[in-house]
């Protein structure tokens, strides 16, 4: 595994589930972390999966707010140093069919999935071309980019719209030598108190998993610390699923032709 000792680590969203893996798994290779979420309550409870508090911050930030971005990178810099990786990982997933949808909620999903993912990767951009600092932006999709279901309308939207920004941004930062690429999971097993999932929901979906099993933080962790580390430093502008093989079909469909009979 690659030692990020000095690195400079921002996680949004980074207090439960996928957010909080990315943040353990950079706080394990020897990163400097900087812990980004919303909900104060829950970053003290995350507080806990960190022993060391000397290598790890945690702020409270609106990433639909530019103020409060602007702050949360400035308290993690002026904390550790000059950012080195962001992860714009905060998200929300709420599902709900378009005629009933408010206006309200389908800003509240594009706003946090889409404007948070621009003013996160933004201020972290603005940073290491102002110091110089050849670095990693990684954006979380998912695979609702690409497949969309009922009552996610917002989300997929949302998601789609990271990828492509995640895409003109690489193009954009290349001559700076900053990374930009996306991590889009399949389905994760999280607990976050925050969007339930379904029962139903979570059995329907495991049969499409060629992999056999739902997807834990670690694994898009493992991803993430890829796509930061030497070895992913040809790798812009991609988009890298980890979901166990949903994204290659419909696996969950049978053989097509009929079964032949056997002859004893």
């Amino acid at each position: 595994m690659d030692d990020f000792t000095g690195h400079v680590v921002f996680v949004t969203g980074a207090a439960s589930g996928i957010g909080l893996g990315i943040a353990r798994a950079f706080y394990e290779t020897g990163a400097n972390v900087v812990l980004g979420d919303f909900r104060p309550e829950t970053l003290d409870r995350a507080r806990a999966d960190f022993p060391d508090p000397s290598r790890v911050s945690f702020q409270q930030v609106d990433v639909r707010d530019e103020t409060s971005v602007a702050a949360f990178l400035r308290a993690g810099e002026d904390a550790f140093g000059p950012a080195t990786v962001m992860v714009a990982n905060a998200g929300v997933y709420p599902n709900t069919p378009v005629l009933e949808m408010s206006p309200t909620e389908w800003d509240q999903v594009m706003e946090t999935n889409v404007r948070g993912v621009f003013l996160s990767c933004q201020a972290a951009a603005r940073s290491m071309v102002a110091h110089g600092t050849p670095g990693k932006l990684i954006t979380i999709s998912s695979g609702a980019s690409t497949s969309g279901r009922r009552g996610a309308s917002h989300y997929c939207a949302s998601k789609a719209g990271v990828v492509m920004f995640t895409k003109v941004l690489a193009m954009e930062l290349a001559e700076h030598k900053i990374n930009v690429n996306c991590v889009s999971p399949g389905l994760v097993e999280v607990s976050d108190g925050f969007s339930a999932i379904s029962t139903d929901y979570v059995t329907v979906l495991k049969q499409s998993i060629p992999w056999g099993r739902i997807g834990q933080p670690a694994d898009i962790a493992n991803a993430v610390l890829f796509l930061a580390s030497p070895a992913a430093e040809f790798i812009t502008g991609a988009v890298l699923a980890v979901d166990g093989g949903s994204s290659a079909g419909r696996a969950h469909l049978p053989l097509s032709s009929p079964t032949p009979e056997r002859h004893s």
